[in-house]
Parts: C-alpha cells; structure tokens; sequence
C-alpha cells in the first residue's frame, strides 16, 4: 500500500487496510514526527515509545476527561486560551461515558481506584485463579472432541465472561442474567461501539449494569456478607467517607466490562499467533516457562487497546513538539510498541524478547489497567491448557483461505484492536 500519511483519515476512513493492519500507517507516521497533527481532525497522534510514557506520566498538563471519546463528539465549545482546566470541568460531563473511572482525573479518580483496589486484593485474585483452570476445562470440553472451533464464540467470550462474574461475585441465581446484560453489547462490533467508525456512542451504555451492582451494593450495606459485593459495599474512600452505592457499582463495572472485551481480544491474538507457527507451538510445549513471555509478547505485538485519548490542560512540549492548550492528544499504545527505539526487530513475533514486559498494552501511569494481573493470568492459563488439550493448531482454509492469502475480519474502531472471529481447526488431545 502506497499512501501519504495525511492523506489517511485514521479515525472516519473506511481503508481495509488500515483497519485489518494500521501499523505501516503507524509505522510511517512515527518516521514523519513520533508526535504528529494528523489533519483530518486536528488529533495530535503520539506513536513513540518515550513520548507516550511522558504524556501518561503528566497528570497535571494532560486530563483524561475525553479518554474514551476523543474527537467524536468532543467538547461542545472550542477550548480557547492558554489553561483551558475550567472549560474541561464545566463541560466534561457532557461527554459520552463521562461517569467511567478511566475519564476521571486526580483526586477523584485517585479515590474511585482505591476502591478498585478493595476488589483486586491478592487473595481474591488468587482464589480467581484456582478457579481458572477449572473454568478453562469447562469451556473446552464442548468443543475440542469437533477437531475445528470459531474461538471468540466458542471460548474466549464466555470463558472471560465467566471469570468476570465470578471475580464480581455476582450471585449465582443471576449469572446467566448477568453475562446477557455483559455479553449482549456487541462481541463483534467492539464494546458499546467504543471509537465506532460507523455508530454514535450512547452517552451511558452500561446503565443497566450500573443499576444491577447497585442494588447488590445497597443490599449488602442492610445485610452485610463476607463476600465479595459484602467488601465493595463495606469500601471508603482514602478520607473515610462512604462512597454511594452508584459510584461503588459504576467502577466495578466499568473496569471490567471494558477488560472482558479486551481480554477476548488478546485471547484471540494469541491463538492465531499460535495457530500462524507450528515452530513456536511446538517451542511452547516443549517449555510451558515460555508461556508468560509469550503473553507479554502478544500484548506488546498486538495491544488491543489501540490508543487512549487526553486533552491538553496547558501547553506542552513533547518529543520537541508544541501541543498546545486544548489539543486532543491521542496515545497509540499499538504504535508505541512498536517503536524501533524501545524494540529490536518491532514486527517481529519474539517469544524470548528480554524487554517484552515493557510494552503499554495496559497503559501506564496512575491510568494503567488495575485488570492487568487477571488479564495476563486468564492469558497464561487458557494457553497452557490449550496447549494440553488442542494439538497441530492451524487456521481454517475455509473461513479464512489457505496460506499466503488469509482474510480476516477486525473490528471497526479507532480505539479497540481485535478480530471478528476467529475459526481454528486442531486435532483433540484430551
């Protein structure tokens, strides 16, 4: 594909090639500037490794208040002057998800993640993970005796949506409920048509999520449990003071109803990575130590986050670059990974990379996902016992065509990277 990096309009074009691969684009946009105006919708592009860390890391200079919208619909008023903070605060409600902990900045997002945090303690953790082989097991059995599966529909999907539920401790008698309302938003349109190419974001999409955890938390402050929802509800911000029950509920679940959909995602990934390279298949049977690595390099290689957006408060100079106050910033966590200045070889699948860990799938700074340890533990279990039960792993030539000419479809977002699905054959080990 030969093209102009200006010429591409990253966030409304509808270039299959861009949407199936937009690391060229990426790629020659990073040679261009690592930070760079793109001129379609004035969006200051961040695709270098050290530039991404340093606006991640400036809390102060750069809100999170249009984290998850970036330029669509964006602020109602043009951002004019030199601190534009007061024009944020007054209009940063009316943005679409305006009530997710990611489009919070410090203190109140410091205080909505230390109740995060009461959730994600290592114990529960720990307990999610003896869980997680069993549930692996539960979810392949009714496939792997087939020989040939669509993995997102048939493993990756519930098997993630399971984890969830029960790390959220919803209550058994409304699992099944639970998963519909999760599960029911799109799995192949992407999460609520997050950075749609095609759709407008509903302002509040997981409303009735919200309400469900918050009945759970009410319940549980008049009838206290020791269990999970019983620690939420019991949860205070770092002052002491009770958060309402809404609040409580609307960090839960919207930290991981976004994880679910990109952890699917990242699943998917790997297997097709898998699938792509019976040497390295081989390679990880033979050493399952390799596996966490593994993991770490398809992140890095395949970040299903493809950026995150940030608004800039004051001006600031980055990468020698001046972005003004008001500037939509757009952080490419997919391009970043793949900065020659940070990654030896940054196309290449390595499973022995010695710096794969350092990627920013996951983001970074004060935002950095608190999902991370399930999502790369849900990573290193569901390989291991993919690798034990589902053996010569390859692509299906008829949902994708044979080798040197396979299709795949993706979906249509500037913010989220994955596949559509994802049809594998294998031959049943157990």
């Amino acid at each position: 594909m030969t093209f102009e990096v200006d010429e591409i309009d990253f966030f409304r074009g509808n270039e299959e090639e861009i949407l199936v691969d937009p690391y060229p684009y990426l790629d020659k946009m990073r040679a261009v500037c690592p930070v760079h105006t793109e001129t379609h919708h004035d969006v200051v592009m961040v695709t270098g490794y050290a530039e991404a860390r340093d606006v991640y890391n400036d809390n102060a200079t750069f809100s999170s208040a249009n984290s998850v919208t970036g330029p669509f619909p964006g602020f109602p008023v043009p951002l004019e002057g030199d601190d534009v903070s007061d024009q944020i605060e007054q209009y940063r409600d009316q943005l679409p998800m305006s009530d997710q902990i990611i489009a919070f900045d410090p203190p109140k997002h410091t205080d909505h993640r230390s109740v995060m945090l009461r959730l994600l303690t290592p114990k529960r953790l720990k307990e999610n993970e003896d869980l997680m082989w069993a549930l692996v097991d539960r979810h392949l059995d009714p496939f792997v005796s087939d020989g040939h599966c669509e993995f997102i529909s048939a493993y990756a999907s519930p098997f993630t949506l399971s984890i969830i539920s029960d790390l959220l401790g919803v209550p058994d008698d409304d699992k099944e409920e639970f998963r519909k309302d999760l599960g029911g938003r799109g799995n192949t349109d992407g999460d609520a048509n997050i950075g749609s190419t095609e759709a407008a974001m509903a302002h509040n999409p997981l409303e009735a999520l919200y309400n469900r955890f918050a009945a759970y938390i009410e319940d549980r402050r008049e009838h206290p449990r020791d269990d999970v929802l019983g620690g939420m509800a019991a949860a205070t911000f770092p002052d002491g003071s009770t958060p309402d029950a809404g609040d409580v509920a609307r960090v839960a679940v919207n930290v991981f109803a976004a994880g679910q959909e990109t952890t699917v995602r990242f699943l998917a990934a790997a297997v097709k990575i898998l699938a792509e390279d019976p040497v390295l298949q081989d390679k990880l049977r033979a050493d399952r130590s390799l596996v966490p690595n593994f993991v770490e390099e398809t992140l890095r290689l395949e970040a299903p986050v493809k950026g995150d957006f940030r608004v800039a408060r004051t001006p600031k100079n980055v990468g020698g670059v001046d972005i003004p106050a008001g500037s939509c910033v757009m952080v490419l966590n997919g391009a970043a990974n793949r900065d020659p200045r940070q990654f030896e070889r940054p196309s290449e699948f390595d499973v022995d990379r010695e710096n794969a860990r350092h990627h920013i799938a996951f983001g970074y700074g004060v935002h950095t996902c608190p999902g991370a340890p399930l999502a790369r533990t849900e990573g290193v279990v569901s390989i291991n016992r993919i690798l034990d039960r589902l053996g010569d792993i390859r692509i299906s030539d008829e949902h994708h065509g044979p080798e040197g000419s396979r299709h795949f479809g993706y979906i249509p977002t500037y913010i989220l990277r994955g596949l559509t699905d994802l049809h594998i054959t294998f031959t049943p080990l157990g």
